[in-house]
């Protein structure tokens, strides 16, 4: 029995409540790896708001059903805020990066709308649309270089993480020639089995490597988004180191897996992969469907109660944690009927894959025209696309904060 799918019972809770422990989405003996962890997909089926255990031992309400997360997402009595008792820690490095630290991910309004506003016209949806052209050009030179003289590749080496990285590094200001040292960097702060000794030494790199990219701005500026926020003078440099590590990580991880996982899932559904390449005006619609089911962010969004709240049938107390499931939400059949199964034709524009309420992904407008350009492109121009490998074979990043696929080995 894998960590994901122990059902324990904690006699100090409500009876009849049961605990699917929380931690490792550990590599499932059998089941499809793109499906939510059978423990948690048990709650949604029969307790939608139920306890569960965290690594440390600590409890929190875990919250599955689609409308029920939405409810909690937007509702302000449901803190983000990081340092506040009570809230939910996936893991013990994860204490330490975000409990020490946080990002205006991790804060309540006003905080969090202040640091937010200063970004957010930089990922308006007219700007990042503006930015086709762009991200067309670099996909076709990568996909170039990837299938010049051969007939096989790793995708995500190759083509998956480099194009966000170069999107996310072009918009920064970040150079591009230091992409392995934040990639090995966020691959630490993202991992799930990270100490807390490591976790704070990446920090500490990754923080150090922005401040002084961040100094260095005052006296070279640029037109990216690091010289502008040093250009404000309202913030330290520290400050903006943390603004841009969150925009960095999140910039190229999210996007990286999200392309090799939906390149996977469409070549396991040829049907479907068939309908895309028959009539590519069904790809914007189809990456919204691949979102929902996908959903990457396999651990859910953590926040805590700052007062009684009811949420279901269940009263959530002050100071409690709650874990909204967002791959269980966006498989609700209440919403999504026939959610267990993936349609590129679906109208599926009422996902949860980016959040919901004030904290939802900041850069989802860049998101879905990399996905876009990226799926579409490498269809197009690669008609015998299929996997390498065995499925069996795949190696799913079961251990990582952002879920996908460590290497998709490929061949056209």
């Amino acid at each position: 029995m894998t960590t994901a799918e122990r059902i324990d019972t904690d006699p100090g809770t409500e009876p009849g409540t049961t605990l699917p422990a929380l931690g490792l989405p550990a590599t499932r003996a059998a089941g499809c790896p793109f499906d939510p962890a059978p423990g948690v997909e048990r709650a949604l089926r029969e307790e939608p708001v139920t306890r569960a255990t965290l690594w440390d031992g600590s409890s929190c309400w875990l919250v599955t059903r689609h409308q029920d997360v939405r409810q909690v997402l937007g509702d302000p009595r449901f803190s983000a805020d990081a340092t506040r008792p009570g809230f939910p820690f996936f893991t013990a490095g994860g204490r330490e990066v975000i409990g020490t630290d946080p990002t205006f991910l991790r804060m309540d309004d006003p905080g969090h709308a202040r640091l937010r506003r200063m970004l957010t016209a930089d990922f308006m949806v007219k700007k990042m649309e503006a930015m086709r052209p762009e991200v067309q050009r670099l996909t076709d030179e990568l996909l170039d270089r990837m299938t010049e003289g051969r007939g096989a590749a790793d995708l995500v080496a190759e083509f998956a993480l480099p194009l966000p990285s170069l999107v996310i590094c072009l918009l920064l200001g970040v150079p591009y020639e230091d992409h392995e040292f934040f990639q090995r960097h966020s691959g630490i702060l993202l991992s799930l089995r990270s100490t807390r000794e490591e976790v704070r030494a990446a920090q500490d790199e990754l923080i150090g490597y922005l401040v002084r990219l961040a100094d260095a701005k005052r006296d070279r500026p640029d037109d990216a988004i690091i010289s502008r926020l040093v250009a404000r003078g309202d913030l330290t440099s520290a400050e903006i180191a943390a603004m841009g590590r969150l925009l960095l990580i999140a910039g190229h991880e999210t996007t990286a897996n999200m392309t090799a996982l939906s390149t996977l899932v469409l070549l396991r559904n040829p049907d479907q992969l068939a309908r895309l390449r028959e009539d590519p005006s069904l790809i914007k619609g189809a990456v919204e469907e691949l979102l929902r089911y996908l959903t990457i962010v396999h651990n859910g969004l953590p926040r805590v109660a700052t007062e009684d709240v009811r949420v279901g049938d269940v009263t959530v107390r002050a100071g409690e944690g709650v874990v909204c499931t967002l791959n269980t939400a966006n498989r609700d059949e209440d919403a999504f009927p026939g959610g267990g199964g993936l349609d590129v034709g679906r109208d599926a524009r009422r996902h949860v894959a980016f959040g919901f309420g004030i904290h939802q992904c900041l850069g989802q407008p860049l998101a879905r025209v990399e996905l876009q350009i990226a799926l579409e492109t490498l269809l197009r121009r690669l008609p015998g696309l299929r996997l390498d490998i065995p499925f069996e074979d795949v190696p799913f990043r079961h251990d990582m904060g952002i879920y996908g696929v460590h290497a998709l080995p490929i061949a056209w």
